[in-house]
């Protein structure tokens, strides 16, 4: 295993050391998620908390089934995430399983099919899909963030995200 021979080897501590977008936590019997940055909307943390759920469940069921798990090289989703972080939802997305450019609203739609049963599952699907189906409709926060400052300033900006902090989720 990898992690194991980076502890063994002395460049880490311990796993708790390794920053990977998602991992088996060796205390609790949770996957830990750092993919996404935190969100300024409480309803978006919760949409990425459904997604996060359901992905878990769905990997967990699909494993239990035997069923083949798709192995994109570390580089690949590394690059593929770089992109997305960049590009949002406006623009292209790599989609993960053909390793080809789509439409970022396709890959988005292609994941919450996938997903649905989990969401189903966990009672997640009516808010997570809304909330999916929203944020193709209006944009990413950084979307929306990029926009306020260059249409109308820092103190827009700031008032924008004082708002959405303090808001409740919907």
């Amino acid at each position: 295993m990898r992690s194991s021979q980076l502890a063994t080897s002395g460049v880490i501590r311990d796993r708790g050391q390794l920053y990977w977008q998602a991992r088996v936590c060796e205390h609790y019997p949770t996957v830990e998620v750092r993919a996404m940055d935190v969100q300024l909307r409480a309803d978006d943390a919760v949409m990425l908390a459904g997604i996060a759920r359901a992905l878990v469940a769905t990997v967990i069921r699909e494993e239990r089934m035997g069923l083949p798990f798709p192995t994109p090289s570390p580089e690949f989703l590394a690059a593929a995430n770089w992109y997305a972080a960049r590009h949002g939802t406006a623009d292209m997305l790599v989609d993960p399983l053909t390793a080809q450019p789509r439409k970022a609203g396709d890959v988005v739609s292609l994941l919450m099919a996938y997903l649905e049963p989990g969401l189903q599952e966990s009672g997640d699907a009516g808010r997570v899909l809304a909330l999916a189906r929203r944020l193709l409709q209006e944009g990413t926060a950084a979307d929306k963030q990029r926009h306020a400052l260059q249409s109308r300033g820092a103190n827009a900006l700031v008032d924008m995200l004082t708002a959405w902090s303090a808001a409740p989720a919907s």
